[in-house]
């Protein structure tokens, strides 16, 4: 069986790469808000020189070709790495450690061509490299969950995958008797690095696209469930989690509990002081709670100046601990504004779950508690009392 002539493989990568490139420049021109699309889409161009340089490596001096397919495929790693810590809102990666590594990588490639010629060596450093970045943007990329975020874990499992291979390419191209292969297979290992590069960076720009899609499909997610002002969730997703909190609560006996706040004056507050500063202490009493709860504990805005909070596995007794906490932060921690202080109070009820009571129940307990605690002065708990 004859095999694919080099030139062809390297030309069809260049096809390939030229494809994927414009691929990813149309994702980014429709989708420039999402961080990283715009490095990784130059991670790809860089793709296209290495190419054009394989195939015309004959017609130019040695070392040249050499410095020009180096810069080239370090350019693309280094690049690829830094688009994953754009997506996923990492600090940027020091320009000082770019320069640094890619001189290193130039001046041994440019001493293993001229001073002392060793293709090994240059070829092992070349790999070391960039196998080592390839592993490190696979680092990056997994976390979150891959429940949550499976296009993070399969861009990750690509790049860790296509890292792992650069790493060992050296002792595939070993020749001899410690080799792997012998002089007769060396062809045969040049196919197998150019079919794994295009197979790698074709997955890697399918992967791409999967990650802007993620990230739009949680964009819309986020609008569908979250309130605009405070970035709570809104009514209709609190209550959608509500009612599968008291279906597993039913089922499983564990306990759920709801607290109902409701700021004080608030009519005062945007009356005295304008409808901004208003806006200003709802999120403010976000921030404040979201720094009290637990984690699992749901958050939602209920409409107004009311929100609710869910408390999963939390007993009537907890969740009354929990609300005397936040009422003293939220009194604890005005609101400071141009010099000035805007002094914000809650009243909160308090209802835990009674079988089988359904969410609305559980909320309108939780809303006579809450009404009962502005009767009584304000800024004050009260509980709901423990029958349906």
């Amino acid at each position: 069986m004859t095999s694919l002539h080099s030139p062809t493989l390297v030309a069809v990568a260049a096809i390939l790469m030229f494809i994927m490139t414009l691929m990813l420049l149309a994702a980014w021109r429709m989708n420039p808000r999402i961080a990283g699309l715009k490095a990784w889409t130059l991670a790809f161009a860089c793709g296209l020189p290495i190419c054009l340089n394989l195939l015309l490596r004959d017609y130019a001096p040695e070392w040249l070709s050499v410095v020009f397919t180096q810069l080239s495929t370090f350019l693309l790693a280094w690049l690829n790495l830094a688009a994953c810590r754009r997506y996923l809102n990492l600090r940027r990666l020091p320009h000082s450690a770019g320069l640094c590594t890619v001189a290193m990588l130039l001046l041994s490639g440019l001493y293993f061509t001229l001073v002392q010629p060793n293709q090994g060596l240059r070829f092992l450093t070349l790999s070391t490299v960039l196998g080592l970045l390839f592993l490190l943007s696979a680092r990056t990329m997994a976390r979150g969950g891959i429940a949550h975020y499976p296009a993070r874990y399969l861009y990750a499992l690509c790049c860790g995958s296509h890292g792992v291979f650069l790493l060992l390419r050296p002792w595939l191209f070993h020749i001899g008797n410690k080799g792997l292969f012998d002089s007769a297979q060396m062809l045969v290992v040049s196919h197998l690095v150019v079919i794994e590069a295009i197979v790698a960076l074709v997955l890697l720009g399918f992967c791409v696209v999967m990650l802007a899609n993620e990230q739009v499909t949680l964009a819309l997610k986020q609008m569908a469930d979250r309130d605009p002002l405070t970035g709570a969730y809104n009514r209709r997703a609190f209550m959608s989690m509500l009612e599968k909190a008291t279906l597993y609560a039913h089922r499983l006996a564990f306990p759920v509990s709801v607290l109902l706040i409701d700021l004080d004056h608030f009519k005062r507050i945007n009356d005295t002081w304008g409808h901004q500063r208003g806006d200003d202490a709802l999120r403010h009493v976000v921030q404040v709670a979201q720094d009290c709860l637990r984690e699992g504990d749901i958050l939602g805005r209920m409409g107004g100046e009311e929100f609710a909070i869910m408390l999963p596995n939390a007993t009537q007794q907890e969740a009354e601990h929990i609300a005397g906490r936040l009422r003293q932060a939220i009194e604890a921690q005005p609101l400071q504004y141009a010099g000035a202080t805007l002094s914000l109070t809650t009243s909160i009820g308090v209802a835990g779950w009674l079988a089988p009571e359904n969410p609305d129940g559980l909320l309108h307990r939780a809303d006579e508690a809450m009404y009962q605690a502005k009767r009584q002065g304000r800024n004050c708990v009260v509980l709901a009392p423990q029958a349906v």
